[in-house]
Order: structure tokens, then sequence, then C-alpha cells
């Protein structure tokens, strides 16, 4: 089963919902700002995107915007990224999904289908 990291008051993590259960398949949903992805889920999903850390964070975020992260985060390591987003949910670009193998974030219905449904 997948875990989805979702914000109730976000509309992409909504339309995430609304496909995963068009498609029968079965998720336990997460609240992302309270209950942000763990180092070791987030450290998957970087290796699976090729080590693109950038990818990981909301980049079009508030909180994103208010640390100055567009600035910093070329600069840092990965592990202090990593414990950033693990600190903070609202850094992180959701819907992120987690499983075995498996890491998505954002929500493409197209990238979702490949994954999910193969």
């Amino acid at each position: 089963m997948i875990t989805v990291y979702l914000y109730g008051k976000c509309s992409t993590c909504r339309a995430a919902v609304a496909w995963l259960e068009k498609n029968n398949i079965p998720y336990r949903a997460k609240a992302i700002r309270e209950t942000p992805p763990a180092i070791e889920e987030l450290r998957a999903a970087l290796k699976i995107h090729g080590g693109e850390i950038r990818r990981l964070f909301n980049t079009s975020g508030m909180d994103y915007r208010a640390l100055g992260m567009k600035d910093k985060l070329p600069a840092m390591s990965a592990a202090d990224a990593l414990a950033l987003l693990a600190a903070n949910g609202n850094l992180v670009k959701r819907p992120f999904v987690s499983a075995d193998g498996i890491a998505l974030n954002g929500f493409n219905p197209e990238s979702w289908a490949r994954t999910l449904l193969t």
C-alpha cells in the first residue's frame, strides 16, 4: 500500500486522491504539515529522482520563498536539505507518494498511471 502525504486545502492533493479512488488504488493518507515524510522516505525519493533535490521542494510555496530557499538550496548538502524537508512538511512538493521503489511528488495523472497502474 502506498502512503500519500497530503494537505487538505490543496486542490492538487484533492485531485490526486480522486484519481487514486477512481482507479481503485488503496492508499494511506497522512497530513503532510503535521507528519512530514521521514528522512528515509525522502532519501529514497531523492535516489529515484536521480539526486535532484530541488524536485522534492514545493518551490512555489510561501515557506520556500520566506526562507530564501532559491538562493540557499544550491549550496546546501543533501543531508541538510532532507533534514529541512523532514522537519517542515510545507516545504515538500505535494502530494508526496512513498512506497517501496516508488516516489511521486506533485500530481501528474500520466506519470501516476505509468507508475501505479503497471
